[in-house]
C-alpha cells in the first residue's frame, strides 16, 4: 500500500498537471506556435526519436560527470571549511561571490579559454553550478558538530579519522544529500546553458535551439519535458542513495 502511494501520488500529480496544461491551451484557443499542448508532443517525439535518444544521452552523461566532480570537490572543500575556522572564514566569501556571478556570463569565457572543447566546457559548467550547495552543506554540517561528542571520543583515545567516521560523517550525510538533491537540478541548468549558448552545442539544449530556430514549438516543449523527465530520474536516483546511506535520518510520518 505504501509503495502504491509513493508511485500513484506522483503519477496522479503529473497527469493532473498535463490535463490542466491541455485545458489551458484549449480554453484560450492558442495555436501550437504560441503554446504547444501535451497532445502536440507525441508527434515531435515520433519524428525526432533518434535525436531525442542521442541528445538525452549526451546531456545526461555530461550532467552526471559534472555532478560527480562537484560531489568529490565539494566534499573535500566542505571538509576543509568544516574542520578549519581559518579556511572557513577565507573560503566562504570567495564561494559566495563566485556563486553570485550569473553562470550564463561564464559560457563565452569558457568557450574562449577552451576553444572546441565542448564536452569539457559542458561538464565544467555543470560542475561549477552544482559545486556550491555541496561544499556549503558539508562545511556547515561539520562545523556544527557537537564538541562534547568529539571530546568524549578523544578522551577514549579515538583518532581524528575515527571521530570523523563515527560522528562527523553520519551527522553530515542528511545535509549532504539535501544539497545533492538541489545540485542535481542545478547541474542540468549548467549543462543546458552551454548546449544552448555554445555555437557548437550538442544534446537536448542544442535540439531545443534547433526547434526555436525553425519555429517548431512542439519540438521545443517536447525537449523541455524530456529535460524534466531526466531531472526527475536523476533526482530519484539520489533519493535511492539517500535511503541506502542515510535512511536512518528519515522520520516516520503519521
Amino acid at each position: 500500500m505504501d509503495l502504491l502511494r509513493k508511485i500513484g501520488v506522483p503519477v496522479a500529480a503529473i497527469l493532473i498537471f498535463l490535463g490542466f496544461w491541455e485545458f489551458l491551451v484549449w480554453v484560450n484557443g492558442w495555436p501550437n506556435y504560441v503554446m504547444a499542448s501535451p497532445s502536440d508532443l507525441p508527434d515531435a517525439y515520433i519524428r525526432f526519436w533518434n535525436l531525442f535518444l542521442t541528445g538525452s544521452w549526451q546531456t545526461l552523461w555530461r550532467t552526471v560527470a559534472g555532478l560527480g566532480i562537484a560531489v568529490v570537490a565539494g566534499t573535500l572543500v566542505g571538509m576543509v571549511m568544516g574542520f578549519s575556522r581559518i579556511a572557513r572564514d577565507g573560503l566562504y566569501p570567495l564561494l559566495v561571490g563566485f556563486n553570485a556571478v550569473p553562470k550564463a556570463t561564464l559560457v563565452p569565457v569558457l568557450a574562449l579559454l577552451f576553444i572546441g572543447q565542448h564536452n569539457f566546457n559542458t561538464v565544467l559548467m555543470a560542475f561549477l553550478i552544482s559545486f556550491f550547495p555541496i561544499a556549503v552543506s558539508v562545511g556547515i554540517g561539520l562545523s556544527t558538530l557537537e564538541p562534547e561528542y568529539r571530546d568524549i571520543l578523544r578522551s577514549l583515545g579515538a583518532s581524528r579519522f575515527t571521530i570523523f567516521r563515527k560522528i562527523a560523517l553520519p551527522k553530515t550525510l542528511p545535509e549532504f544529500f539535501g544539497a545533492l538533491k538541489v545540485s542535481v537540478t542545478l547541474a542540468f541548468i549548467g549543462t543546458n546553458l552551454v548546449e544552448i549558448i555554445s555555437p557548437h552545442g550538442k544534446g537536448l539544449g542544442a535540439l531545443f535551439l534547433s526547434g526555436q530556430t525553425n519555429s517548431n514549438y512542439p519540438l521545443m516543449f517536447a525537449v523541455l519535458i524530456a529535460l524534466a523527465v531526466l531531472g526527475i530520474l536523476l533526482y530519484y536516483a539520489v533519493v535511492a542513495l539517500e535511503r541506502i546511506f542515510a535512511g536512518w535520518a528519515e522520520r516516520p510520518q503519521g
